[in-house]
């Protein structure tokens, strides 16, 4: 019943998050996204804790993301750089919870390949637009890659539950995906269009990995 309220909440939280981006209005979408993303602390707090070794690594991680959140949506241009280290420190967790809990497998391997595939086809898109943020980019590239790996890896390990596994790989993925809509619009056309997809697809992968604590086992 909870997660069901959750899962309501966030939904109108998000319609009223893309309402005051569209109208570019920073007073309203500051304290709207704020909310929305302490609602995903709060669900991972609520879940069962099977597994304190994925659950406290992955809890600090979307807390370094809420920080991420803030920093994304605020005007000045550094912001975005101090965004950019918060969600790569946040992945640094996802990683290290992910290959903390699974084993090795011929998932990871698969994914490994694709994973690198696709980041590099978007390095390469982003390349010529980067300038001076061209290193922190990079950076963040092989962490979220890792992560992606590192959610493979969950997927592929048969001793945790399936449902957690799922969970775990959509909402790597749902990030990932994510992430290409926040660079297309810092780097190369920005637009509402970008945060009407990009910010589903974050916020549903972020509660996925919040609702996977319960579930990983």
């Amino acid at each position: 019943m909870l997660d069901t309220v959750i899962i309501i909440a966030a939904a109108a939280l998000l319609v009223g998050l893309l309402f005051f981006e569209k109208n570019g209005n920073l007073k309203g979408k500051l304290p709207l996204k704020t909310i929305l993303s302490c609602l995903f602390i709060i669900t991972a707090l609520l879940q069962p804790h099977p597994l304190p070794q994925y659950y406290y690594p992955l809890l600090v991680g979307l807390i370094f993301c809420l920080g991420g959140d803030v920093f994304l949506a605020l005007p000045q241009e550094r912001m975005f750089l101090f965004g950019l280290v918060s969600f790569l420190l946040g992945h640094v967790c996802y990683v290290l919870c992910f290959f903390y809990v699974a084993d090795l497998n011929r998932w990871t391997w698969g994914g490994s390949g694709l994973a690198l595939a696709i980041s590099g086809l978007v390095f390469f898109w982003l390349r010529p637009h980067l300038g001076t943020m061209l290193v922190p980019v990079i950076a963040y590239i092989i962490i979220i890659t890792a992560m992606v790996i590192g959610a493979f890896t969950v997927l592929g390990d048969t001793t945790l539950r399936s449902a957690g596994r799922f969970m775990v790989i959509f909402g790597a993925a749902s990030f990932y995906i994510s992430d290409l809509f926040v660079a297309r619009d810092r780097f190369l056309e920005t637009g509402f269009a970008n945060r009407l997809i990009g910010l589903p697809l974050y916020y549903g992968g972020q509660f996925l990995l919040a609702f996977s604590v319960g579930l990983i086992r």
